[in-house]
């Protein structure tokens, strides 16, 4: 029991040290407030509120039948918020970062962790300076609701075909790193199409320039959270269980 609580106080007392050192220079987290034109930040607004609605009920449902799993949730948050404060300038008006939404999707599932990203999001734009208010929407949409999605199907599908535990939660991460930057790129490129390649054109020039730095920031990230995820299965193994997380490889 206490090597248990030694071990967790290690894990808090190393994210809080790498949350002090983080520079906290001004980039944009994603896309910076003001950039995108008013009637696309609205639009992403609207395509982000259902998931933000359904993911209010899971997680209300979950936390209910199971109020244990409180410190898990909030896990999965400050893991996601460590992540993603990680910037890397990549173009003009955005960023390159890890995205964190790996893990508490394959704890919690996808609506649950879009609520959970946004919030993330919001706190980042009102405390950090890193995104903002109007492109909150359009930010949300790519790391917290379509990151999510990936990290779940991937998930899935990888434990389905018979990969191992370790090999689909670093699948699930890494690809929904990866995934939300497609996604935004996407969202540069309808909002500012190139004048001689248009939307496709605009796509091919936002995203080549994010896979420069983003595919090793993916890799590393499904490292990282394979990492974490073993140590809930050593020190967390009951909460895995009743998350159906271990259903199938429990010890």
């Amino acid at each position: 029991m206490l090597r248990e609580i030694i071990k967790k106080s290690f894990i808090i007392l190393y994210f809080s040290i790498l949350l002090v050192f983080i520079p906290k220079q001004a980039f944009a987290m994603h896309i910076m407030e003001g950039f995108l034109p008013i009637e696309w930040a609205i639009f992403w607004w609207g395509v982000t509120l259902p998931s933000l609605i359904i993911g209010l009920r899971s997680i209300r449902k979950k936390v209910t039948e199971h109020p244990e799993l409180k410190m898990m949730l909030g896990l999965s948050g400050a893991f996601a918020f460590v992540l993603s404060a990680l910037k890397i300038p990549s173009v003009t008006g955005s960023c390159s970062h890890p995205t964190g939404v790996g893990l508490g999707t394959v704890l919690f599932g996808p609506t649950a962790m879009s609520v959970i990203g946004f919030i993330v999001l919001l706190f980042q734009s009102l405390l950090l300076a890193h995104g903002g208010l109007t492109t909150l929407g359009a930010n949300a949409f790519s790391m917290a609701v379509v990151g999510p999605l990936i990290a779940y199907f991937v998930y899935k599908g990888a434990k389905k075909v018979g990969f191992s535990f370790a090999i689909s939660v670093f699948l699930a991460a890494a690809l929904a790193d990866l995934g939300t930057y497609v996604v935004t790129s996407f969202q540069l490129a309808l909002a500012f199409p190139s004048e001689a390649g248009g939307i496709a054109g605009s796509f091919a020039k936002f995203s080549s320039i994010f896979a420069l730095t983003q595919i090793p920031l993916a890799i590393s990230e499904g490292i990282l959270t394979v990492i974490i995820m073993n140590v809930l299965t050593k020190y967390n193994l009951k909460e895995l269980k009743l998350l159906r997380v271990l259903s199938k490889e429990g010890r």
